[in-house]
């Protein structure tokens, strides 16, 4: 295989990608700046940085949308820099992989294979992931030769529960519940208790928090603007106030790994009694989900160190490991063998 190798994961927040030339991993922001709707003003963190704070004539925005890619000619944009960057300002031929939803149409499927195809890199083979299988390879278990295992990806738009077994998927179900959700929850919660408005990032800096607050603190300081006087004011925000906000999103991905766990097949759901479940996705870390998850299944949880790339070093391993080579395939018509 040739050594310009790129696999990515192109999540609804943040694009992760595995460059196998340098063996190394990148993560940037999945958004795109674009000024007087055709110029690119800024890419990746940069333009996560203007995010509700650029002028009208700054449009900023994430190309995808539930887990699919919603505007195609963005993330083409997006994807050709990312890989231009990774190549040091020169894009030479290279193969990708992919990482893919299960749970989404054929449709949305190859999109992602005509996104690569499209975007100007130079791809000379284009390879398929599923993005749950991935996740297991990256969370360190040998996906091919295990049976009965459950994945939960918390991602910033998305939730996909899978059931793997021997190298494949045996269950998907992928719901519009994640990171974007806790935040849109405690935004309702704060605006309905304080009159007071705060924005989407600050509102990810509070659920960011929860996790970091000693114990003992019992409040977390926010800045927004007061509904009434129409000023920018600050306020101490209860963190009882904030748990009590992500409760229905946290019980609607509980209620889901239930519904998953029922159609499961009574051998794998042995094995998955006696495995746990994995928890990983960016949105997975926050306070008191995985106690809950726990509490709600009576399974036991088991973390990973690197929730936000286990799908970019699953993908790794698929690309640098001949003997994972066959978990990646080519959708008819796509890629190459």
């Amino acid at each position: 295989m040739s050594n310009n190798t790129f696999g990515m994961d192109l999540g609804t927040s943040n694009i992760k990608i595995y460059n196998k030339n340098e063996d190394s991993f990148f993560i940037e922001k999945n958004m795109i700046a674009i000024e007087n709707k055709r110029n690119l003003l800024a890419y990746g963190d940069s333009a996560f940085d203007m995010y509700e704070k650029a002028p009208a004539n700054i449009q900023t925005s994430y190309p995808v949308c539930n887990g699919v890619i919603a505007d195609i000619k963005n993330m083409e944009t997006l994807v050709k820099y990312f890989v231009m960057d990774q190549s040091r300002g020169s894009i030479k031929p290279a193969d990708f992989y992919v990482a893919v939803p299960t749970d989404v149409t054929e449709v949305e499927k190859r999109a992602f294979y005509d996104l690569v195809k499209d975007a100007g890199v130079k791809a000379k083979k284009i390879m398929v992931v599923e993005k749950a299988v991935a996740d297991g390879l990256g969370l360190g278990i040998d996906v091919k030769n295990s049976q009965g295992v459950m994945v939960v990806n918390v991602g910033y738009a998305t939730t996909e529960i899978s059931i793997l077994s021997l190298g494949g998927i045996v269950l998907s179900k992928l719901i519009k519940v994640g990171g974007f959700k806790f935040d849109e929850a405690i935004r309702n919660a704060v605006r309905h208790e304080y009159n007071l408005i705060i924005g989407e990032k600050s509102a990810e800096k509070i659920k960011i928090s929860l996790s970091e607050i000693q114990s003992g603190e019992n409040s977390t300081l926010v800045y927004g603007r007061d509904i009434v006087t129409g000023l920018p004011i600050e306020k101490n925000i209860p963190i009882q106030l904030v748990d009590k906000a992500l409760e229905e999103s946290f019980a609607s991905i509980i209620d889901s790994v239930k519904v998953i766990l029922e159609r499961t097949p009574p051998e794998l759901g042995a094995d998955i009694y006696r495995n746990g479940i994995y928890l990983t996705g960016g949105a997975s870390q926050v306070s008191r989900f995985a106690s809950l998850l726990q509490k709600g299944t009576g399974l036991k949880v088991n973390h990973t160190d690197k929730p936000l790339e286990s799908v970019a070093i699953g993908l790794s391993k698929i690309i640098k490991d001949d003997n994972y080579k066959s978990l990646a395939y080519a959708i008819e018509g796509m890629g190459g063998k």
